[in-house]
């Protein structure tokens, strides 16, 4: 018996990577990680045959993704890294801090560490 799974497609002997589930009730056809045992009322899928698989007509298909896989970084998360290269690379900053201890004029209720601000509680 071979402990690796294989894809569930006739004559396919690659290992598999995806377990294809159907919901006849919604329509739908659920794509999502290899399941941790194979079960007889679902289908394992190589990586070639699960990014083409398609639903009939009037069905949809529900992908999910792995959450262990790593995922692209979005907008946001390049932004927010711009940002903080930016902010660092500010010289005038560095100055004024190395100059003028804490704070950044805010009143005196944030202390500024890089590119962090810790806000003081109006109760302190």
């Amino acid at each position: 018996m071979s402990l690796v799974r294989r894809c569930s497609r006739t004559a396919c002997g690659r290992p598999a990577v995806a377990t294809l589930t159907y919901v006849y009730a919604d329509s739908t056809a659920v794509l999502g990680p290899l399941a941790t045992y194979a079960e007889p009322h679902c289908y394992d899928l190589c990586a070639e045959h699960s990014e083409r698989l398609t639903a009939p007509r009037g069905w949809e298909v529900v992908r999910l993704s792995d959450g262990s896989a790593p995922s692209r970084p979005s907008g946001d998360d390049l932004e927010a890294l711009a940002n903080a290269v930016r902010e660092a690379a500010r010289p005038q900053d560095r100055a004024a801090r190395a100059g003028g201890g804490k704070g950044t004029g805010g009143g005196g209720n944030e202390t500024r560490r890089g590119h962090l601000r810790v806000l003081r509680s109006p109760d302190s």
